[in-house]
This record gives structure tokens, sequence and C-alpha cells, in this order.
């Protein structure tokens, strides 16, 4: 069950550039170490409801219903148009500023939750990926799955601290520069307009 090609993969998963890689950074950048934290605790919390639906089997309802799909597919695309939109504001929530707000941490973890609950292929994911690595004992089958999905909640915690802190590390240079900062904003906010005009063609 908890192979090495099991651990290798999932590493690989979690490092891959997403919409949590990307909120993770861009608030590492705007709101400091703390900040990005609880960007990778709302993001680590966002995937227990596509784990629990892959588990109960729902992923295969969700799959099967080209409405129920398309209705959390298209909220996903409006949330993150929301944050692009948000991102090129210059004192929106990612905006960039030499005194961070420690404030507002819960806010932060619930936009990153949401960037995982509202996206139906995470679920489908799940139900694809996990069985590879199961026993094929069915009496233990989810319990297995929510060891390995803890496994994976686990890994992505940590990495997306990692990315969190390595942006906030880079602040103090960043800040520095009005013309790095326009420029950074474009570009997290264009990466949230494009993942979300991904993400409207995806298909169940």
């Amino acid at each position: 069950m908890m192979t090495p090609e099991f651990l290798l993969t999932a590493l690989i998963v979690v490092l891959a550039p997403g919409t949590g890689v990307i909120y993770t950074l861009a608030i590492g950048l705007s709101r400091g170490k703390s900040a990005a934290v609880a960007a990778s605790l709302g993001c680590t919390i966002g995937i227990v409801p596509a784990l629990l639906a892959a588990i109960l089997g729902l992923a295969a309802i969700l799959h099967s219903s080209a409405l129920m799909f398309q209705i959390v597919k298209f909220s996903g695309v409006a949330f993150l148009l929301y944050m692009a939109w948000q991102t090129l504001r210059d004192h929106g929530p990612l905006a960039f500023n030499s005194h961070p707000d420690q404030g507002g941490l819960g806010k932060i973890a619930v936009r990153g939750a949401l960037l995982n609950v509202l996206n139906p292929k995470l679920s489908l994911f799940f139900l694809a990926f996990l069985p590879q690595f199961l026993t094929g004992n069915p009496e233990s089958a989810s319990s297995e799955m929510m060891i390995l999905g803890g496994v994976f909640m686990a890994m992505t915690f940590v990495v997306f601290v990692v990315y969190g802190w390595f942006a906030s590390a880079a602040r103090d240079k960043i800040l520095q520069s009005p013309r790095a900062l326009a420029w950074l904003r474009r570009v997290f906010a264009a990466s949230f307009a494009g993942l979300g005009a991904k993400l409207a063609f995806e298909r169940a």
C-alpha cells in the first residue's frame, strides 16, 4: 500500500504547479510566512471533500452527472476569475505591502480551501489514483484510501509551506521594485485566469 511508487508519484503531483501552488506563492509574496502557512492549510483542508467523495463513490456520480459536474466546474471557474480580478487590485487581498497584515488568516485559509473544493477534477483524480495502490482487500479498501489520502494531504501541506516560505523570503527584494510588483501582480492574475479558462474546457 504505502510503496515508494506511491510516495514518489504523490510528490510529483503535489510539486506540479496548479491553483494551490500559485495561490500559496502569491500569498507568501504578498503577506509573509504566517499567511503562507494559512494558505497551505486551507489548500490542504480543501482536499478533504474530494477525498471523501472518492471513498464514498460520489466522484463516480459527479462524473456521470453532466449537470452536477458543470455546476461545480463553473463555480470553480468563477472563483478563479474572481481571484484574478482581486489580484490585479492594488488594495485587494493579495496586495503587496511592506507591513503584511497578520489578521485575516482565516479568510486566506478559506480561499485556499475553496480553490480545491470547487475543482471537480480533484475527486476524479483520487478515484483514479488511489485504487492503484490498494492491497486488493475489499474490506480494508476504504481505510486504505483514507490512509493514502492522509499521506497525500500531509505531503501537500509540507510542500506548500516550503513554496510559501520560499516566496516570503523573496519579499524584501521584490517590494523594493514597483515595476517588479506590477509585473508579479499581472503574472499571478493571468495565471488564475488561465487556470480558470483551462477548467472551463475540462470534461467529466
